[in-house]
């Protein structure tokens, strides 16, 4: 690849990555016309017709067009599994993805953040974030707001099993709820999801379409950051590469990282931010110290427990046959509504594994289907899914760079199931699982559980049996966290600590997962960042 040249153009802003908070970032920035800006996005355009097509986030993940094609490393607690992490390489990032699932979290997540030094974040601060970009089906009320960028929909299909989960629930006290998203999720209800009319609503459509018909905003696909230009302690630009050039951009004030909890963290490495340990032993000179960069990675783990029902209309019978696939495909495209149109999970459950605390710590996404694993051809009987994750993990792992090679993936270390408490906490939800089908109201569908299996009781056994279903639900987050201690890698501004010119803006910086879905959590992030930046503004010498 030839000499580094300088990309035409003089940029305010230079943002690193279209996804989720980028999109954002690009939209927020540019509404000023003084305001010029870069955003650069080592995908493609999201053009692509299986991005749009709710159900096509089966052929989204796995596939090169779309997903950066991630691994972690070998899981011990998995019994030595090594998990697929799909990434979105594509504009909108994750959301162009992803399940699609509209979910804010706790308030307690968020009040949490403020109690670990983050002036800024709690509830009363993020909420008005949230509303900001909100265009609600229900309209305004203290909760919800009409009118904004981000589309929260009703689904478009109904399962007579799942509506006979939820009343077996509620014997067991899950009570329904109508709005997940109040603060307090508490109870059963169906999710709400990010679509318009039956079709997939990512952040590149609610946000960057509308700004890229703005002349103080370029957009460039297929451009990998490779570093960052610093001199001295400030952060002047980026250097990426973009279809066989090698080329530099120069930001008047500053670069905004928001290539993800993954990509974030390995171009700070790569640039030479980062723990000196690691960037020695990569052989990159050490430019800026920061021990938290790559650290402090979190996860929500899901188990897949699978039941046999019968007497039931599942995905795995109606999608069984070729009449049957035709007729889905023929209801989606004449109402947009049916399969095709679903999420990877209609309904929903927050609940707690002991009845001491004070806030649900299980989230279940139970769907009408079942497969071995995601991605594998549905079972050829009817059956559901009752996925059930621990909220808040105190297992925590790390994502390193390997080498200096840029195209080669991070190593990714999420050690699921090394907390004792995350362990016991996953057998109290299988338990609480088996409990609740046991319910009188699913009696006619006489559920019968084919994974774990009915065998497997003890706890070592379905520890065992855990590590060998358990799979990620795709929320990495953490890994540039924000706080005021020496591990923190952002200031609650968001600014890199000890550096001028670089924040970073993605689920990165979140110092503890919320408890919840994460793709609208960080368009939050991007919409209060964008008014930090705003408000911040100074020009860098």
């Amino acid at each position: 690849m030839k000499q580094a040249t300088r990309l035409d153009g003089d940029y305010d802003y230079i943002i690193v990555g279209a996804g989720t908070a980028g999109c954002v970032l690009a939209n927020r920035l540019t509404e000023d016309p003084d305001t010029r800006v870069l955003l650069l996005e080592a995908g493609k355009s999201d053009s692509y017709h299986w991005v749009h097509i709710p159900v096509g986030y089966l052929y989204c993940i796995g596939n090169p067009r779309t997903d950066w094609m991630m691994k972690t490393a070998p899981e011990p607690g998995l019994n030595g599994r090594s998990l697929v992490y799909p990434r979105g390489k594509v504009l909108g990032g994750c959301s162009s993805v992803n399940g699609m699932i509209y979910m804010r979290g706790q308030a307690a997540d968020y009040d949490h953040w403020r109690q670990m030094g983050n002036t800024g974040w709690g509830w009363d601060d993020v909420l008005p974030y949230f509303l900001k970009s909100e265009d609600h089906h229900g309209g305004d009320t203290d909760m919800h707001r009409r009118g904004g960028e981000w589309k929260v929909q009703k689904q478009r299909l109904s399962w007579d099993i799942l509506n006979a989960v939820q009343e077996g629930a509620k014997e067991f006290g899950i009570e329904p709820r109508d709005d997940f998203n109040n603060g307090n999720n508490e109870g059963s209800g169906f999710f709400e999801v990010n679509q318009k009319n039956g079709v997939r609503w990512n952040t590149a459509k609610a946000f960057l379409r509308p700004a890229m018909n703005r002349p103080n905003l370029r957009v460039m696909t297929e451009a990998t950051t490779d570093r960052l230009i610093l001199e001295g302690k400030s952060v002047h630009g980026v250097r990426f590469r973009h279809k066989g050039q090698l080329l530099k951009a120069f930001a008047g004030h500053e670069v905004l990282l928001a290539a993800g909890a993954i990509n974030s963290p390995k171009i700070l490495e790569l640039s030479g931010i980062g723990r000196g340990d690691v960037l020695n032993a990569r052989g990159i000179d050490l430019l800026h110290e920061c021990n938290g960069v790559g650290e402090n990675l979190q996860d929500h783990l899901q188990i897949r427990t699978v039941y046999k029902v019968k007497n039931a209309k599942t995905l795995n019978t109606m999608a069984n046959s070729i009449l049957g696939k035709a007729r889905i495909a023929l209801q989606y495209g004449l109402t947009q509504s049916g399969p095709m149109s679903m999420a990877p999970s209609q309904f929903g459950m927050f609940t707690k594994s002991n009845p001491a605390l004070e806030t649900p710590d299980l989230e279940y996404h139970v769907q009408p289907l079942s497969t071995d694993k995601l991605g594998d051809p549905l079972h050829p009987f009817p059956a559901i899914t009752v996925s059930v994750c621990n909220l808040r993990p105190e297992s925590i792992g790390s994502s390193h760079i390997q080498s200096r090679d840029l195209d080669q993936q991070p190593d990714i270390r999420l050690n699921y199931l090394s907390a004792e408490r995350d362990r016991s906490v996953a057998v109290k939800s299988v338990q609480q699982t088996r409990r609740i089908m046991t319910a009188k109201a699913l009696e006619p569908y006489q559920p019968q559980e084919i994974l774990p299996g009915p065998t497997v009781q003890d706890e070592p056994d379905l520890v065992n049996a855990i590590g060998d279903i358990a799979t990620t639900i795709f929320h990495p987050v953490g890994t540039c966290r924000m706080g005021q201690d020496d591990m923190a890698v952002v200031d609650p501004q968001l600014r890199v600590v000890g550096l001028t010119g670089l924040r970073v803006v993605d689920a990165s910086i979140m110092p503890k997962i919320v408890s919840g879905n994460t793709a609208s959590p960080v368009i939050m992030i991007a919409e209060k960042a964008a008014d930090l930046i705003r408000k911040s503004r100074v020009k860098l010498v």
